[in-house]
């Protein structure tokens, strides 16, 4: 049987939280919270953050238990192959693959939507034409494929530098949070009765609560980059749940920071009426002056950093994995001679998230508005795998890894499937609050044509691999057994 690769184990615990943190909290905190408000009213934003953050931490135990037992890269591409083998796997990582790649082209975006607020002279330059009705201009194109370019760069060179980069970055946005809240709040002329009336008038408090936890997939997705660098903890595995949770209540708590801190400036009713292109830096600046704002700015900017980070290391993780496992072409999986990191992963993914600024923001929004589906089928796939590896009684015909007897952890899986499920129902049920725009639906549709299409290419290659060796590929051992045959 051929050498498996494996990379290097250098990610601290710290530097692990960075990840899952900084990966959740992107652009949107910074961004969207006039937006957010629009929808939902402060209260109406703030609870149900906190009810996804619960959700999230529920699905959290089945992703702490399946690190611990599997740590390995691909994450949720593993446990889907653990449970209901090599189609599913190839699904789920599918789903997440371009995803997570939306989500690196969106946090590149972000950053000229940044600059373009700022210095609206510089990035408005050359335009070329209009999708959507958003003008994309040369000046854009060339900022976001730099950014991409740059922190391509800084991944190749090893996880030591992008995961020691990962927690200063962090760190400094989450200094940035709390210096604005403090800054806002201190001024005579913000009160909390600002944040009154508490949820829309045009809606009802539950229907607004319930299109916020929505979104909670999308909000918190980067707390399941854990798993993706699993292979590379320089530390138990068994921290992999603490490092989870500890990373959702970070990110629940800046997202309320940042709605309360918003909300205050004035009645938050006259922020979303007014039409800016950052409702949240007008606000900010309009109180606080240039001072806020650099200090906005500064928390965005290392938001956006963490992201592009984060996603471009899980990215390339998985791709990595599914390489391994002989889904997508040896490639993949190679590493580099001298920092032993999976550098053509890493290219592949800058390279197609350079593509997406060509095609417009509102473009772009409509397939990372999707891609929370993708999130969520992980999700599911986890929980599943968790639920089938936990057993009520012990069962000695089981190895250790999958003899887990739990009844409460079984439970808890369970909640976590249907939670998944309810997100996906949210999202594609028409009538939800959170129902996908008809673009984001045919982006969808695209999606999977195109990922049918790449099975049925590889579906004769697949079948060749013995499930021994597949399981070695994957996961490092010969034989796993979730259930007596």
């Amino acid at each position: 049987m051929e050498e498996r690769t494996t990379l290097k184990k250098t990610l601290k615990p710290h530097w692990v939280w960075a990840i899952a943190l900084g990966s959740s909290i992107g652009w949107g905190a910074f961004v969207q919270p006039t937006n957010w408000m629009a929808t939902a009213g402060p209260l109406g934003v703030i609870i149900g953050f906190a009810i996804g953050a619960l959700l999230m931490m529920l699905i959290a135990v089945s992703y702490g238990v399946l690190i611990k037992s599997f740590p390995v890269s691909g994450g949720e591409f593993a446990y889907a192959y653990i449970s209901l083998g090599r189609t599913h796997a190839f699904i789920c990582g599918w789903f997440l693959a371009l995803g997570y790649i939306c989500i690196v082209a969106l946090n590149a975006s972000a950053f000229v939507l940044m600059l373009k607020f700022i210095f609206p002279v510089l990035i408005e330059n050359i335009p070329l034409y209009q999708v959507a009705g958003w003008d994309v201009y040369l000046t854009e194109i060339v900022i976001a494929s730099v950014m991409l370019g740059v922190f391509g760069f800084l991944n190749m060179r090893g996880t030591g530098l992008s995961g020691r980069m990962q927690f200063i970055f962090c760190s400094i946005m989450v200094i940035g949070v709390v210096v604005i809240t403090v800054m806002v709040g201190v001024q005579p002329s913000t009160e909390l009765a600002n944040i009154q009336p508490y949820f829309p008038a045009d809606t009802t408090a539950l229907a607004a609560i319930i299109s916020i936890v929505a979104i909670a997939p999308w909000a918190y997705v980067g707390f399941d980059n854990i798993p993706q660098a699993a292979e590379e903890f320089n530390f138990s595995s068994k921290k992999a749940f603490s490092l989870i949770i500890l990373a959702i209540l970070f990110a629940a708590l800046l997202y309320s920071l940042m709605i309360i801190a918003t909300a205050m400036v004035s009645p938050w009713q006259g922020l979303v009426d007014e039409s800016h292109l950052w409702g949240t830096a007008a606000a900010i600046e309009g109180l606080l002056g240039t001072a806020g704002l650099v200090v906005l700015v500064t928390a965005l900017t290392m938001g956006i950093f963490t992201g592009l980070n984060g996603f471009i290391i899980s990215t390339s993780r998985l791709l990595f994995a599914m390489s391994r496992a002989k889904i997508l072409p040896e490639a993949f999986s190679k590493l580099h001679p001298k920092y032993k990191t999976p550098y053509l992963s890493i290219i592949f993914t800058v390279v197609i998230a350079m593509l997406a600024p060509w095609f417009g923001r509102e473009a772009l929004l409509w397939v990372v508005d999707m891609s929370s589906i993708g999130v969520t089928i992980a999700y599911f796939y986890t929980c599943f795998t968790a639920f089938k590896l936990f057993k009520v009684k012990r069962d000695e015909s089981f190895n250790q890894d999958m003899n887990i007897v739990s009844p409460f952890k079984k439970m808890i899986a369970l909640v976590g499937m249907i939670a998944s499920l309810t997100f996906l129902a949210l999202l594609l049920f028409p009538g939800s609050p959170a129902y996908l725009g008809v673009q984001s639906r045919i982006a969808l549709v695209a999606w999977i044509a195109v990922g049918v299409i790449f099975y049925l290419v590889k579906q004769t290659d697949m079948k060749r691999i013995s499930t021994e060796r597949l399981n070695y590929l994957i996961l490092g051992m010969k034989e796993i057994k979730l259930k007596n045959d």
